[in-house]
């Protein structure tokens, strides 16, 4: 059985850091991808960050990039997102994605962020 278990969310003032990581567990997978999503406003998740196993390709949406740095560890199955210069719009719930290939997709319950002053 396959779990993915995020963790590092919190509160932070604006302008501040937060690091979020998420571990893989379970089933020995072959992980072709990993990522970060948040809950757009219409329901949808939307891609954060995400990364690619094979090649370390990168991918950010235009909110994130240059903020945000996505990395992994290989050997831990994990993946890890730095977080800078939050802002309040960056408020929302965190889930981390694995890609194990042939349309199968593993979740994380998901990490709060909230950014307040």
């Amino acid at each position: 059985q396959v779990q993915v278990v995020e963790s590092g969310g919190g509160s932070v003032q604006p302008g501040g850091s937060l690091t979020l990581a998420c571990a893989v567990s379970g089933s020995r997978l072959s992980i072709a991808a990993m990522g970060w999503y948040r809950q757009a406003p219409d329901g949808q998740r939307e891609l954060v960050a995400g990364i690619r196993m094979i090649d370390l390709w990168r991918k950010y949406s235009d909110s994130a990039e240059g903020r945000f740095t996505i990395s992994r560890d290989d050997a831990k199955n994990a993946i890890f997102l730095q977080m800078n210069s939050l802002s309040p719009e960056d408020t929302d719930v965190y889930y981390c994605m694995v890609d194990a290939g042939i349309d199968t997709t593993y979740w994380g319950q998901g990490t709060q962020v909230t950014v307040s002053s």
